[in-house]
């Protein structure tokens, strides 16, 4: 695991030296050149000041001893381009004919060069390069060399400081970490600095949802089990009812007891079931667009015995294609749903209408039928879990609308009810949200 505080460290010192390598460079060439215009200014006054003292009897003048400290060597030559003075004589350098600074190589040495003539004489006075660049490295290494040298201090300074820039984030590591599995409530974020806060946000935005999925794992459990067990005691009388069962027709009203009392369980198990397998990630996962006459007319032909069976007159409204994005599998349960509770309360006789329309641009999937409805004051509760109106006489396990309100919400759908086939019975829409 790579440590953010060392890769600082690491970053911070790499640009330091960087920097420290672009100023010694910039400090170079800028010396250079101010060395160069200041040293060619002196070969020049070096042989002016020759020309004007001039020495009138060169002939008493002797040749330098060779000191290879001398900064400019000077030689004069005669007309005939004979020498007669060297102030080195282990650096002789040829006559140029050139009057002014000129840079020439002579035995593989770079010189820089000022010559002028002063009658019959020709004063050159010359320079290596080399000392001038020698000059302008030490100027630039007189940046970087203690930048260099400076570099553990530095170093030291840098971890201190990302240290203490990094400490919120330590601290709410081990505000984490101290953490039991149940603690959800929000981290604290008084003194958090800007650039942790966006961080500590996104933490109690996932505690906040962690915290409300594991209440609705907790209340659906609850309600899960506290449900189930009416079903389970049922039947457990049940067979009690027919261990002692006498004649055979008491047998038979035992057993017929008893799978209806099994037919009830199970399906209150399946739709605890389809409950815990609705999660929104799943559907938004599975989303695209849905022709919502088609999946009308393919859940309407499944439930077509069923409605017959209880004779009950189930048909589809035909119109235009409407399209809706979501979820297919998640909205054949809404509407497989819906029709399940439509056909057994709607009485012998009666009609199921399935609607697929568009109202303005929504699209809108909707259930009618000629049953008894809903009171107007039950409907705002008809959608909790395990619900039931009161003296309701069909059975079930009231979660067949608490599915299709979740779906919806899935969906960012709106369930709107209403009066269902001619004036009476009840009406399930599902107005979805544009695209």
């Amino acid at each position: 695991m790579s440590s953010l505080r060392r890769r600082l460290l690491v970053a911070l010192l790499g640009a330091l030296v960087l920097v420290g390598v672009v100023a010694s460079a910039a400090t170079y060439l800028s010396a250079r050149a101010e060395i160069n215009a200041l040293l060619d200014d002196e070969l020049r006054q070096v042989a002016l000041s020759l020309r004007d003292h001039a020495v009138l009897d060169l002939s008493r003048l002797t040749g330098g001893a060779g000191d290879v400290g001398q900064r400019v060597v000077v030689q004069i030559w005669d007309p005939r381009g004979s020498i007669l003075y060297l102030s080195n004589s282990t650096t002789p350098l040829p006559l140029s004919r050139a009057s002014g600074l000129a840079t020439i190589s002579y035995e593989g040495r770079e010189w820089r060069m000022f010559t002028d003539t002063l009658g019959p004489q020709t004063i050159q006075v010359a320079q290596a390069t080399a000392l001038r660049r020698a000059l302008a490295t030490d100027v630039a290494l007189r940046i970087l060399v203690p930048i260099l040298a400076a570099l553990p201090l530095f170093g030291v300074l840098i971890w201190l400081v990302v240290g203490r820039g990094l400490a919120p984030l330590a601290r709410l590591a081990r505000s984490i970490a101290a953490r039991s599995a149940t603690a959800l409530e929000p981290l604290p974020d008084e003194g958090t600095p800007a650039e942790v806060a966006p961080l500590v946000g996104s933490l109690n935005g996932l505690l906040a949802r962690l915290d409300q999925a594991f209440g609705m794992q907790r209340r659906f459990a609850a309600d899960a089990a506290h449900e189930l067990r009416t079903p389970l005691t049922a039947l457990g009388l049940q067979l009690q009812l027919l261990e002692r069962a006498r004649g055979s027709a008491d047998q038979a009203l035992a057993i017929a007891r008893l799978k209806e009392g099994v037919k009830r369980a199970t399906r209150l198990v399946e739709q605890l079931l389809v409950m815990a397998r609705l999660e929104p990630e799943a559907a938004e996962r599975s989303s695209g667009p849905i022709e919502l006459g088609a999946l009308a007319h393919s859940v309407t032909a499944e439930f077509a015995p069923l409605a017959e069976a209880q004779t009950v007159a189930l048909t589809v409204a035909a119109g235009p294609p409407v399209t809706a994005l979501g979820s297919e599998d998640a909205l054949r349960i809404v509407l497989s749903n819906l029709l399940d509770n439509a056909i057994r309360y709607t009485p012998a006789g009666g009609r199921i209408v399935v609607r697929a329309a568009r109202e303005g641009a929504a699209p809108v999937l909707e259930v009618a039928d000629s049953g008894p409805g809903i009171p107007l004051v039950e409907q705002t509760r008809v959608f909790d879990r395990f619900y039931r109106v009161p003296g309701t006489e069909f059975p079930g396990s009231g979660l067949g609308l608490a599915i299709v309100k979740q779906v919806a919400d899935m969906h960012h759908a709106r369930i709107e009810l209403g009066p269902g086939l001619d004036g009476a019975g009840l009406a399930v829409r599902v107005r979805f949200a544009l695209a």
